[in-house]
């Protein structure tokens, strides 16, 4: 993979700068709100600015009977795959490896290992087969597993598509990945990691969650439907590896965030790979980077990624030209309070970027059976008839206050802009669709709301 810096120097050049001080109240209050209505057992958060921790507090129970510390673990499952990924493009800087190189080259024995590279591998566009596309732990996870079991199981089966053509999710690609570090370095990849990038990054608390979270740490939560919040048991040891074995504080991977904004580990051009989207053969772009997703927030570059590990969800947002992070980890697997809280604290750091005002004012008027048709154009008047706004409140109203609304996408069709906006509850994920005349007070010609597909 061959790059050049000059485009992305333009980028950090033009990006627009970070606005108001933090309401450390305001995140309290979201926060609190946030676990009540989603039942999560706990959170706990870090924020960064101008490249440091302003902001560090846990919230809730971290275990039954234990109020949540800073200093309590949490695996950050797939956000590891940034830090397997950095792994690589150190080997990479060293000269020890190429981005271009084929699988082939240590690991010969997996389905066409000969046209897959390691870039590949990296960005999810390989072709190999997800070993774990569930949100829960499937049987086999009862029991104990080796990188090469993985492999032989997952690897060596048929490719779900050719190299480069798809964009497609796969754990098992970061499972090879990290087989890669080792053979490369000749070391474990923990103790890799360890001496490479938590040491350099003073990440003290880092270590495998499956063999060093103890009882000081996060207790996983799982709920069935709208059920109970129960304490979940973890898959057995070996199912994560490079994927998402990791497990550690919330400030450790604000540390984290801060080594790859002020570009400790790797190159400008190691960088650069990693932060630009891969193009598919088609010429579309995946939107991935290695191991990151590459977008923006009112013109902030933002690099993101989850993380979902049996019991934890967490959510990591970094916008390396504004020097700005926000990391959130919970101990349920659930309600996805750990993007409703990102979502917030966002909202302060960019509060140009909170764009879902008019569409939670009219959320709210229908949950209520209301409607102010001076916001409407003719057609959307038409549109809400009595029956109409009967039917949104009695299908709406039941659900409560949600946990979270966020502008998906933005663009114009028709004459109008066409925005469609994602709003969470405890389980359940609705659509709006909200077309508008141009300009900040254009009226709204429509309004919809659908179950997400």
């Amino acid at each position: 993979m061959r790059l050049a810096l000059a485009s992305f120097a333009a980028l950090i050049a033009a990006t627009p700068a970070l606005s108001a001080p933090l309401d450390t109240a305001a995140i309290d209050r979201a926060a609190a709100e946030i676990l009540k209505t989603t039942q999560v057992p706990s959170a706990s958060i870090a924020v960064v600015e101008d490249g440091r921790i302003v902001y560090s507090k846990a919230y809730g129970q971290q275990g039954p009977g234990k109020p949540a510390v800073t200093g309590a673990r949490y695996p950050i499952a797939s956000i590891s795959k940034q830090i397997t990924a950095t792994a690589i493009l150190m080997l990479a800087d060293e000269g020890k490896l190429s981005l271009d190189d084929k699988v082939s080259k240590w690991l010969p024995d997996l389905t066409d290992a000969d046209k897959i590279t390691v870039a590949q591998v990296l960005s999810h566009t390989s072709g190999y087969r997800d070993y774990w596309p569930q949100d829960f732990s499937f049987a086999a996870m009862e029991h104990p597993v080796t990188p090469a079991e993985i492999l032989d199981r997952w690897a060596k089966a048929p490719l779900d598509f050719a190299p480069g053509s798809q964009w497609q999710y796969s754990n098992t690609g970061y499972v090879i990945a990290g087989r890669i570090v080792e053979k490369v370095s000749g070391e474990p990849l923990v103790p890799f990691l360890s001496k490479r990038v938590f040491q350099p990054l003073a990440m003290k608390s880092a270590v495998d969650a499956d063999t060093g979270m103890t009882a000081a740490d996060a207790v996983p939560h799982m709920r069935y439907a709208l059920g109970p919040v129960r304490v979940e048991k973890p898959a057995a040891p070996g199912w994560l590896f490079a994927a998402g074995e990791l497990a550690m504080t919330a400030d450790d991977l604000a540390r984290w965030d801060i080594g790859m904004i002020d570009a400790k580990l790797l190159s400008p051009a190691g960088y650069k790979a990693q932060q630009t989207p891969v193009t598919l053969t088609d010429g579309k772009s995946s939107g991935y980077g290695l191991g990151i997703e590459i977008g923006e927030v009112d013109g902030h570059r933002m690099l993101e990624h989850g993380g979902e590990a049996v019991g934890f969800l967490s959510e990591n947002r970094v916008y390396p030209d504004d020097k700005a992070a926000i990391v959130v980890m919970v101990n349920g697997d659930f309600g996805n309070a750990q993007t409703a809280i990102a979502d917030r604290i966002e909202a302060q750091l960019f509060p140009q970027a909170d764009k879902t005002a008019r569409a939670r004012k009219v959320f709210d008027m229908l949950r209520a059976g209301k409607i102010d048709r001076s916001l409407f154009t003719v057609n959307g008047n038409y549109y809400f008839t009595p029956t109409a706004i009967a039917d949104y409140r009695a299908s709406l109203a039941p659900l409560g206050q949600p946990t979270g609304i966020r502008q998906r996408s933005a663009k114009l069709r028709g004459g109008f802009t066409a925005e469609a906006y994602t709003v969470t509850y405890p389980g359940r994920t609705l659509t709006i669709v909200l077309r508008a005349e141009p300009g900040a007070n254009g009226k709204i010609e429509q309004f919809t709301v659908y179950p997400a597909g």
